[in-house]
């Protein structure tokens, strides 16, 4: 192979623009194409970021930047519907002790941060752009766009999210699948005294809690069982989350009155995929949610993709040959651990799903962030 190695990236999200990063620290040439023209620089209300998160986004060099826009804690209260506190647990410092345990952020300014990293970085960004086709030999692969470009590189990493076309056109047959639960997701400002996640289990929602993301601002959920998405008009997503979070007591009383405009509601299902088997297919290995995808009952599937691009970028920047082996270890580092989330993730939808009372939800939330301390 040549020494002057070059890569693709399909799609700028978190697994994509810090997988970016990292090669282009080595002196790897990497396009980025992204198929938003806005690079998702606007979309989504707010993110929950655990400390294993916040360790690879160290290592990416915005870690300063992210604690300055965000809202550090340690701890996640648990709440009766009226709003009473039952009781306050200490968080698990996955990503070590000089470390917060969680970050909350607004979504956008996350997505700022690392496109601003990526941009210094020195990265061919095209945006609007997607991968359309792809020839492989023994040497690298020809990529066609949707421009009408072609482009010729080492390897591809495809990171284009849950629905990955890069994914089905290399023969990777998995799909996501719905689990059976849907949230609704909204920005407000901050009310006085929140300063940590709430979740309260119960009520006309199975989970509903928030978390701030600035000094000024929060973002609020409520997660339900999935309807058809035909039955709810978009211009009606503030009166349906707004009725089921008026069930609610306590902070949930100075959150109502914000969640006035449909526009500002986001509503999701929760899905699940684990691609079980080899994550590449000759030169074309898949990262983040183009791999595997959970619901986010464990606020896991932004650190899960960040941790895909650290393995990744850390095979490819070793000095070893770029080959099926280097990228056999990378699937064989990465399955067990993002299997645990993923499985615990599901799993804590479906105990509020079946009605289980006597479920350790404590103990299992406690195992898996043990777990996740340890380096991926």
């Amino acid at each position: 192979m040549s020494t002057a190695r070059t890569v693709l990236v399909i799609g700028g999200g978190a697994a994509g623009n810090a997988a970016t990063i990292l090669l282009r620290r080595a002196g790897i040439a990497v396009d980025l194409v992204e198929a938003k023209d806005d690079w998702n620089a606007t979309a989504g209300s707010g993110i929950t970021l655990q400390g294993n998160a916040l360790r690879v986004l160290r290592e990416l060099g915005v870690w300063e930047r992210v604690k300055e826009s965000g809202f550090a804690f340690d701890s996640v209260g648990i709440t009766a519907v009226d709003g009473t506190v039952l009781h306050v647990a200490r968080d698990v410092r996955t990503g070590g002790d000089d470390l917060p345990a969680t970050v909350g952020m607004q979504r956008p300014r996350l997505q700022r941060i690392l496109i601003d990293a990526v941009r210094a970085s020195g990265a061919r960004v095209r945006l609007g752009t997607r991968a359309t086709e792809f020839e492989q030999d023994a040497d690298g692969v020809t990529v066609r766009f949707t421009d009408g470009t072609e482009g010729r590189y080492d390897l591809v990493i495809a990171a284009d999210g849950i629905g990955s076309a890069t994914r089905a056109a290399i023969g990777i047959t998995d799909k996501p699948e719905p689990t059976g639960m849907a949230i609704w997701r909204v920005a407000a400002p901050r009310p006085a005294g929140v300063s940590r996640t709430d979740l309260t289990y119960g009520g006309p929602a199975y989970i509903a809690g928030y978390c701030p993301t600035s000094d000024t601002t929060i973002y609020a959920y409520v997660a339900e069982a999935n309807r058809d998405r035909a039955t709810i008009p978009p211009e009606t997503y503030a009166d349906e989350m707004r009725r089921l979070a008026s069930a609610y007591g306590g902070h949930w009383t100075d959150i109502l009155p914000h969640i006035t405009d449909p526009a500002q509601v986001n509503y999701t299902w929760f899905d699940r995929m684990l691609v079980e088997g080899p994550w590449h297919r000759g030169r074309v290995v898949l990262a983040g949610d183009a791999a595997h995808c959970c619901p986010p009952t464990l606020a896991q599937g932004a650190a899960m993709s960040l941790e895909d691009a650290l393995v990744l970028a850390g095979l490819l920047t070793s000095g070893r040959e770029w080959d099926d082996a280097l990228l056999r270890e990378y699937h064989e580092r990465r399955l067990p651990r993002v299997r645990t989330v993923v499985e615990a993730s599901v799993r804590l939808g479906r105990w509020q799903l079946d009605g289980v009372r006597d479920a350790d939800v404590p103990g299992l939330m406690g195992r898996v962030m043990t777990m996740l301390r340890e380096l991926p």
